[in-house]
């Protein structure tokens, strides 16, 4: 099966409360790549590469994230296949 690239957009409170670390190690355990970063207007967006499904356990997992978060909405957008080296934070 071929890996795929999405983009997720998460808001609520996500900001302050280790999402962006928890996101790398579920991301990682997932074997996914990709980056993850805090944006201006409160939310996190992130790509993600690998497979479909671990693509969707992530987004799932997204869907609460961690414990202190609080998770309001979550977007999800197919992107261009783009392979990363590892997943980082910026």
């Amino acid at each position: 099966m071929k890996d795929k690239t999405l983009y997720f957009r998460v808001a609520g409170r996500v900001q302050g409360v280790f999402f962006r670390v928890e996101t790398r190690k579920q991301a990682e355990l997932l074997q996914l790549s990709g980056w993850v970063r805090n944006c201006e207007d409160g939310t996190v967006e992130m790509e993600a590469t690998g497979s479909e499904e671990n693509l969707a356990i992530l987004a799932e997992w997204l869907q609460t994230g961690p414990e202190r978060a609080r998770v309001d909405s979550l977007d999800c957008q197919a992107r261009d296949y783009e392979p990363f080296a590892g997943f980082t934070i910026r």
